[in-house]
C-alpha cells in the first residue's frame, strides 16, 4: 500500500506562484510514475502533469505547459509541482497519484492522495 500526502496549497494572487509537494510512504517510490491532477468545483478531475520513475519523461496538459513544472526526488520519496503565472482558472483541489506509467489517463494510476486546495484570486 502506498500513502500519498500533498502539501503546499493555499491562496495566491493571479500571476503568483506555488510549489506543491507530494510525499510517498513507500520504499518503492522510485518504481512508480507520478502524476498531478486537479478538480475544480462542478468539474471533472483533469490531468495536469506526469513524470516517469527516473524523470526521463514528463507530460503536461496544454493548459499548463510553460507555466507548471513537475519534478521528483527519489531520495526523498517526493514529487513536486512548481506552478508559476497562476490564473483564477487554476483554482482547484490538486491531487497526486502513483502508477506504472507517466500518462494522462487517471485510470492508469493506482494510488491517490487526499488533495490540497489551490485558490487563485483575480
Amino acid at each position: 500500500q502506498v500513502q500519498l500526502v500533498e502539501s503546499g496549497g493555499g491562496l495566491v494572487q493571479a500571476g503568483g506562484s506555488l510549489r506543491l509537494s507530494c510525499a510517498a510512504s513507500t520504499r518503492t517510490f522510485a518504481n512508480f510514475a507520478m502524476g498531478w491532477f486537479r478538480q475544480a468545483p462542478g468539474k471533472e478531475r483533469e490531468f495536469v502533469a506526469a513524470i516517469s520513475w527516473n524523470s526521463g519523461k514528463t507530460v503536461y496538459a496544454d493548459s499548463v505547459k510553460g507555466r507548471f513544472t513537475i519534478s521528483r526526488d527519489n531520495a526523498k520519496n517526493t514529487v513536486y509541482l512548481q506552478m508559476n503565472s497562476l490564473q483564477p482558472e487554476d483554482t482547484a483541489v490538486y491531487y497526486c497519484a502513483a502508477g506504472p506509467f507517466a500518462v494522462a489517463d487517471q485510470y492508469e494510476y493506482d494510488y491517490w492522495g487526499q488533495g490540497t486546495q489551490v485558490t487563485v484570486s483575480s
